[in-house]
């Protein structure tokens, strides 16, 4: 039985909302469910979440509280907002304060709930990463089971600075020391904004010139990005004569994933998206154990991706332009880094910076 069928079983013998964790233990316990994970109750959450959040005032399930679901046939009531509460003036954050009116019904990763909290609690004033973990989990943002959830938000976020900056991306928050963190837009000045202006705009013309380029340039320049992703075994094929695929390759995880890809390359201009009968052309062109993906310059329309993600077919993966020109910064492919040194303040990682003293350190900025 699936999750979804056997927390429905189990809410309706319970005839009354019950925690994530619960649900579980009685799925569990009652034999409609088996898992080797060391974390039930967070799968548990992060399926219903996403089933409430995917399905909306379709879904069989209620958020109530906190990590906490009821049966919308049995009554159950979501969470509603409080009298008075506005989006765009949010409260200051107390630790006692109840769960807020602007929670969705639906589970978002760590760094996606530091950037909500950091939103209506902020203030546009850095929060400490401990602070942001505490009220994500009090909201009900983020489901874990895990004993440091403190250390896993931390570093997540310094994880997604980290590959940002190497995209030559701005990264959505900002370190300002001794573990206090804050959102990049709320800073519209400053060296790290000039950076980003002129990547942005590098970016830009980047993406300009990949629009110039003859077809046979373009496809030979995704091989070469492909290569760097971690495709092995790469051809492009024959223009016309191989049912609209134009490069094949096996992409490897690992030395232990190995998949093979079937790579079509749309060099189209912004507006005009790549639609649904795209995706049928390239997925009737797949071999029997290939999958599909889809590299375009421009975007792709709501019923493309509705088709790409269609649950009883070969999936097909899509790349819009935004997302190339994006990889190609980061692998280095069609662009050169260069660095300087900039003295920045040291921070204690591991604690968040409760370390005595402050020492220098020399950085690479990009």
């Amino acid at each position: 039985m699936k999750i979804k069928e056997a927390a429905i079983t189990v809410l309706r013998e319970a005839r009354q909302p019950l925690t994530a964790r619960v649900i579980s233990d009685r799925i569990l316990s009652a034999g409609l469910w088996k898992t080797t994970g060391k974390t039930p109750g967070a799968t548990v959450a992060a399926r219903l979440y996403m089933d409430i959040k995917t399905s909306g005032e379709k879904s069989p399930f209620v958020l109530v509280g906190p990590q906490t679901f009821g049966l919308r046939e049995l009554g159950a009531k979501p969470v509603l907002p409080k009298p008075g509460r506005s989006r765009k003036t949010p409260s200051k954050p107390t630790v006692t304060e109840p769960a807020a009116a602007e929670a969705t019904a639906g589970e978002y990763s760590f760094t996606d709930a530091a950037e909500k909290v950091l939103e209506q609690f902020g203030d546009k004033k850095p929060l400490h990463y401990r602070q942001i973990t505490e009220k994500a989990i009090e909201l009900g943002w983020i489901a874990t089971e895990g004993r440091t959830p403190e250390a896993t938000m931390y570093a997540q976020i310094l994880t997604e600075i980290r590959r940002h900056q190497k995209r030559g991306k701005q990264p959505r928050f900002v370190q300002h020391g001794r573990g206090y963190v804050g959102l990049s837009r709320w800073m519209g000045k400053g060296l790290a904004f000039e950076i980003e202006q002129h990547n942005k705009r590098v970016r830009q013309a980047l993406h300009k010139r990949l629009l110039g380029m003859d077809p046979t340039e373009f496809e030979e320049l995704i091989a070469r990005l492909l290569a760097e992703i971690g495709f092995e075994d790469i051809e492009v094929t024959q223009r016309s004569k191989d049912g609209g695929i134009d490069v094949r390759g096996t992409l490897v995880v690992g030395d232990v994933i190995r998949t093979r890809m079937a790579v079509q390359v749309k060099k189209w201009r912004m507006g005009n998206n790549v639609q649904a009968p795209d995706v049928q052309r390239v997925r009737g062109s797949l071999g029997t154990h290939d999958q599909g993906l889809i590299i375009t310059t421009s975007g792709f329309s709501p019923g493309a991706r509705k088709e790409a993600e269609r649950a009883d077919a070969v999936p097909v993966a899509l790349m819009d332009g935004e997302q190339l020109v994006i990889l190609l910064a980061e692998y280095e492919v069609g662009v050169a880094r260069r660095s300087h040194d900039i003295i920045d303040l040291a921070e204690d990682d591991a604690q968040g910076g409760d370390a005595e003293g402050v020492a220098l350190r020399t950085s690479k900025r990009r």
